[in-house]
């Protein structure tokens, strides 16, 4: 009989779940409020920052990279029970991104700073971004995606349900939703300088980059359905341009 996981285990994952909100409200309050992303003073020499930002954030995205792998998984339930797997990557996860947001480099140099009609439009762009991220997580089992429901499921003896592949809704106009609402958010700033256009530049690249191999993984989950969505939904990320 496979032991159940005991309250330590749930406490693991609730304050995983924590940390994954605590790690984007923070991202969102320092991104709006230019506490971090904010221009360098003038005359710093842009490219050390930018390099030690790419070179930051490549880490955040090396262990997505290599959480996604199965043998890393297989390793990781060698040391922890299986239900934890994904807590384990949730907190790993938000602690990178912390450190992400909160040693990022500044660089010189101001793109635009929108005025009067220009700037509402841009925090529309960025509200329509937070709406749609959230719009798009409440279609999905949130508790699963931050590591919360592998627990609650195995102390109640039951095995992991299979992901519903959702199709509508704001699922409907693009695959990736989150996504888009995530590059809807970072270009959305009415102040732009070279800090924040890095950061939106390099994390949208990484999602552009990560869309293939995810939606590889979906179509071994899904098969023929989600095929058949790929060619219903053509825009994976952008509607009208990818």
């Amino acid at each position: 009989m496979t032991r159940r996981p005991g309250i330590g285990a749930l406490v693991f994952a609730w304050t995983g779940a924590a940390l994954f909100l605590l790690s984007l409200l923070v991202f969102v309050f320092l991104y709006l409020y230019g506490i971090v992303f904010r221009p360098a003073p003038d005359g710093s020499a842009p490219l050390p920052a930018a390099v030690a930002d790419i070179a930051l954030f490549s880490v955040f995205a090396l262990h997505h990279s290599l959480f996604a792998r199965a043998r890393v998984k297989r390793a990781v339930t060698r040391i922890l029970p299986s239900c934890l797997e994904r807590s384990a990557f949730t907190w790993m996860a938000s602690l990178l991104f912390l450190i992400v947001c909160l040693a990022w480099q500044p660089v010189d140099g101001t793109v635009y700073a929108l005025r009067g009609g220009l700037r509402v439009i841009g925090f529309a762009v960025q509200a329509a971004g937070v709406t749609l991220t959230l719009a798009g997580s409440s279609a999905i089992d949130i508790l699963n995606l931050a590591g919360v429901r592998p627990v609650l499921l195995a102390r109640s003896g039951r095995t992991s349900a299979h992901a519903s592949l959702k199709v509508d809704g704001v699922y409907g106009v693009v695959r990736h939703p989150l996504y888009f609402g995530w590059a809807l958010f970072v270009f959305g700033a009415p102040d732009m300088n070279a800090t924040r256009l890095l950061f939106a530049i390099v994390s949208t690249a990484y999602l552009a980059v990560a869309i293939p191999f995810e939606e590889r993984s979906l179509v071994d989950a899904f098969g023929d359905r989600y095929r058949d969505y790929q060619r219903t939904t053509k825009w994976r990320l952008v509607p009208g341009i990818w």
